[in-house]
């Protein structure tokens, strides 16, 4: 078993991994997820539909709908080559009110490189 110093390269890697998935999913950076998701991608999205990644990167290349989109209490777990987020979102709607949700982010390390192989998100 590893112990926490050594996974820390791990976990800083994926915590930047992390944000910008969090700023492509605001700006509607396609290029950005195209390197980041693993080819056998799935998101199921808050309305139950679950999208494989060329799906996903469509509905990404559509403008963000929400703003101020943050994470909050991000937390990694890391079970050899797979990792688990979990982090709480907060963010702006269209119509100026704030919203909320969760997701949970599963990272699998392959050929030496983190790669998004699924996506749950939830709003609150």
């Amino acid at each position: 078993m590893q112990s926490r110093p050594a996974l820390k390269p791990a976990v800083d890697c994926l915590l930047d991994l992390n944000g910008d998935y969090i700023r492509a999913v605001e700006t509607s950076d396609v290029s950005r997820f195209a390197e980041i998701l693993a080819d056998d991608f799935l998101c199921s999205q808050p309305d139950g539909s679950l999208l494989d990644r060329e799906a996903f990167l469509r509905h990404t290349a559509a403008p963000a709908k929400i703003s101020n989109l943050e994470a909050h209490d991000v937390k990694v777990r890391i079970m050899g080559d797979v990792a688990i987020i979990h982090a709480r979102t907060t963010y702006t709607m269209p119509d100026g009110r704030p919203g909320a949700g969760r997701y949970t982010d599963v990272w699998g390390r392959r050929n030496g490189r983190w790669l998004a192989v699924s996506a749950h998100v939830t709003r609150c």
